[in-house]
This record gives C-alpha cells, sequence and structure tokens, in this order.
C-alpha cells in the first residue's frame, strides 16, 4: 500500500518542498527538483548514538558496496563507473547514510543497488581483515591528529556522556579488535537496516517513481531485527556539562558548548532563537575583505591567529551550541576571556537592534541554504521521518526563524551562562586556560 501526503509549501519554496510517503512500511521523500541529476540515499538510525560498541558505525559504513549475495564489490564499482554515477557512504552522531548520484535515467539501477547493499551484503571476513579494518584504523588516525575534531568529540561527551556523547569513531586499534569484526557488524546491521530505523530520500526524482522503484527492490527489508540481534536503543539524551583538557603536541583548540535546540523535525522542543545566538556570536565573516558583524569576531580581531567559529548541532532531542577556538595557546588563552565577555553582553541585552537583525537574516539564510542543500536536506529529512515522521521544510523553518526577538536570544544566552558549560581543551595545557579561569561554570 502506498500513502503520499504534500506538505504545504510557500511561494518561495517551489519545487525544494518534500513530498512524504509511506511503502510497505518504507518511510520516503523526494523532491522533483528540475535537472538531469538524481541523488538517492538511505538513512538509517545507525550513527555512533546506537552502535552497540565503539566502531559499529563506523564499520558498516565501510562495509557500504561490499560483496553482495548478487553481486561482487568489484562488480558494483564497475557498473556504476559506467553509468556515471557516484557512491556515497558516511556516518554522523545520529545516522548512517548512504547513496549515490546519478543520471535521472538511471534511478531504476540504482534503487536495485541501495536495496541490494542493505539487505545482502555478505560481511565476510576477507574483506574486513583485509580492507574494512584497516580503513578504519586510518580514520582513527586521523582523527587523533586533528586537535579541533578532537576537541569538540571531546566536548560532545562531556555534554552527554553516552548517547550523543559517543565517539564518532574508535579510539585507538585496540578498541577495534576487542569488538569489532565482520559477524558483529552484520549482527549491527540486521537492526540498523530494519524497516522503522531507515527512511528512503531522493532530490530529483518523482514521487510516484521512487515509490514504484523503492516497493519493487527493498522488499526484503525486514520488518524488524531478527531473534538475537538486539534492537537499537538509546536513551532520551540528559545534558550534563563539564570540562575535559587534553594534552596534544599537533595544535591547540578549545570548544566552549552550551545545551542548544533540537532538530526543526522534532516539533515543540526546537528552539529557533539558538541558531540566531549562533549567528550573532559567529567568528567567520561573510563579506570579503571586513572582519564583518559577528560579536565574536570583534572580540577576536586583536588576536589574528586565532580562528574562531560559532555552529548550532542540532539533534532529534537535543542539541549542542558550540564556539571552537584554534590556532596558538596564548592567543587562545586571551580570545577566550574576550568572548565569554561578549556572550555576557548578549545576556545583559547590550547588543545593538541592528546586530540582532543581521543575526535573524543570517541565521534565516543558514537554514535555508542548509535545505537546499542536497547533501545536507537529504540526511535531515530522513532524520526526520525517522524520528519524528517529518521531513524537513525549508518554507516552515525560515518563518520560525523569523520570528524569533531579540529578547528571546537574550534569554538564551543568559541561561547558558547560569548554567554548566561543556568545555574541552586539546593541546598545551600549561598554558590554556581551565573553564573556571574565563568565567565559566562547569
Amino acid at each position: 500500500m502506498v500513502v503520499c501526503r504534500r506538505g504545504l509549501a510557500a511561494a518561495a519554496s517551489g519545487s525544494f518542498q518534500y513530498q512524504t510517503g509511506d511503502v510497505g512500511g518504507i518511510k520516503l521523500a523526494s523532491r522533483d527538483l528540475p535537472g538531469p541529476t538524481t541523488q538517492l540515499v538511505v538513512v538509517s538510525k545507525a550513527g555512533s548514538r546506537y552502535q552497540y560498541a565503539p566502531g559499529f558505525s563506523e564499520g558498516l559504513e565501510k562495509f557500504a558496496f561490499k560483496n553482495t549475495e548478487k553481486r561482487s564489490a568489484l562488480r558494483i564499482t564497475r557498473e556504476a563507473e559506467l553509468l556515471g554515477g557516484e557512491l556515497v557512504a558516511y556516518h554522523s552522531r545520529e545516522n548512517l547514510v548512504i547513496g549515490a548520484k546519478f543520471l535521472r535515467d538511471d534511478l531504476p539501477y540504482f534503487a536495485e543497488l541501495l536495496g541490494e547493499v542493505i539487505s545482502l551484503t555478505k560481511y565476510t571476513s576477507y574483506e574486513f581483515a583485509e580492507d574494512v579494518a584497516a580503513r578504519i584504523e586510518l580514520s582513527s588516525k586521523a582523527f587523533l591528529g586533528n586537535a579541533k575534531e578532537i576537541a569538540l568529540n571531546s566536548a560532545h561527551g562531556v555534554a552527554f556522556h553516552q548517547g550523543l556523547g559517543s565517539s564518532l569513531y574508535p579510539p585507538s586499534s585496540k578498541v577495534l579488535q576487542k569488538y569489532l569484526n565482520n559477524s558483529t557488524i552484520h549482527q549491527f546491521a540486521g537492526a540498523a537496516y530494519a524497516k522503522p530505523n531507515f527512511a528512503v530520500v531522493a532530490n530529483g526524482a518523482k514521487s510516484e517513481e521512487l515509490n514504484k522503484w523503492v516497493g519493487e527492490f527493498f522488499q526484503d527489508s525486514p520488518s524488524e531485527a531478527a531473534d538475537g540481534v538486539p534492537v537499537l536503543k538509546s536513551t532520551s539524551t540528559k545534558y550534563y556539562g563539564g570540562e575535559e583538557r587534553i594534552s596534544h603536541d599537533g595544535g591547540n583548540a578549545m570548544v566552549i558548548a552550551f545545551p542548544g535546540s533540537s532538530s526543526f523535525t522534532s516539533g515543540s522542543s526546537y528552539k529557533p532563537e539558538v541558531s540566531v545566538l549562533a549567528a550573532l556570536l559567529g567568528g567567520e565573516t561573510t563579506i570579503k575583505w571586513a572582519p564583518g558583524f559577528s560579536l565574536l569576531a570583534k572580540a577576536s580581531a586583536s588576536h589574528p591567529s586565532v580562528s574562531v567559529t560559532t555552529s548550532h548541532l542540532p539533534y532529534s532531542d537535543a542539541g549542542l551550541l558550540c564556539i571552537a577556538l584554534t590556532g596558538s595557546a596564548f592567543d587562545i588563552k586571551s580570545a577566550s576571556t574576550a568572548i565569554v565577555k561578549a556572550i555576557k553582553d548578549v545576556a545583559d541585552g547590550k547588543t545593538t537592534k541592528d546586530d540582532i537583525a543581521k543575526a535573524l537574516a543570517l541565521a534565516k539564510f543558514k537554514a535555508l541554504e542548509a535545505g537546499q542543500n542536497i547533501d545536507a536536506g537529504l540526511e535531515l529529512t530522513g532524520a526526520g521521518l525517522i524520528h519524528g515522521g517529518k521531513a524537513f521544510q525549508m518554507d516552515e523553518v525560515a518563518k520560525s526563524i523569523s520570528s524569533v526577538t531579540g529578547d528571546q536570544v537574550k534569554k538564551i544566552a543568559k541561561a547558558a551562562l547560569e548554567g554548566k558549560a561543556a568545555v574541552s581543551t586539546v593541546g598545551d595545557l600549561y598554558v590554556l586556560p581551565y573553564a573556571e579561569e574565563i568565567g565559566l561554570l562547569v
């Protein structure tokens, strides 16, 4: 049975509005963007938040497009290349995404391929030993060499502990050997690719065509995990806060994080004012040859060696407002004090109406840009369907941001400073400051 629903579309959004539906228990969404190419993805609730043990999400990602019951990995590669397609696989804290980009007329082939990958991959021991394990270890080494990524990962752990706080990558090869093998990854796949835990999303495909091919090629997907396969569990996210300091000789980074908002698709727990605060704080200019209006760009102007960025990371039931600093240890120490003072100025209502108006416009632009960006929009929509049955609709997000007031932004900033921050410092710990030294509660 096929059920389709069309969301209300604003005149400004046009064809960027998603059509959602359900085919045999599989959630799907599509938007028929004009053009000769299509992008099709399977978004699974199999990110690091839901993995059984460290490395499972990474392992399942690396097994994408390996040998299946019908095709060898070599055949999959050659066929995709002959059709001019591009195969993609990556994971985030909540989602695993596998998909393909291809010419519009090749939708049937790639729909069949993705259905085959999630249902009929062999998960052989020799592929794990010869390829998957080695690539997981390379990802881990790349992660451990990046001070900023370590700090961001650590800040999540300090903020949320388990679940959203779980590391995106296995921290060492010993962890890999302890938990991961082809059999345990196969077991994880049995839960990750059960129908309630994934959605199929397309850009550049007609809804009726997507319904047809998903209905035909995803029939082997189980309605639930097989007996003996642990279900994907994650308790409701709780924010803790605190501080972690990690010595590192490959660079210096500091992440200052506060409770944020859940994603737009989560419903009532979504707070658009957090996105406006992130735009107001900023750090990086959007105008060439000018420092920009953002408060943190002004606060760190006397420390040119320091790079400052503010981002809001929304999840299904929580979010994290993150300020990341990278550069020399001495400059980070000085700039971090100025940055906390800038946040206090927002909490005290010392920002101008002009700055708030600019922040509203920038936050609205970023939200619309994320929805229009094909890669980001696909994952956001798939995650929304899995967790709340709601697609990411650009016009509704923009409308919610437009209604934010300066008082709401002030209230969020004040609450952030009065509560516990989540602070991670990586690098030269002899110089880099403690959270309390710069005026934060942990």
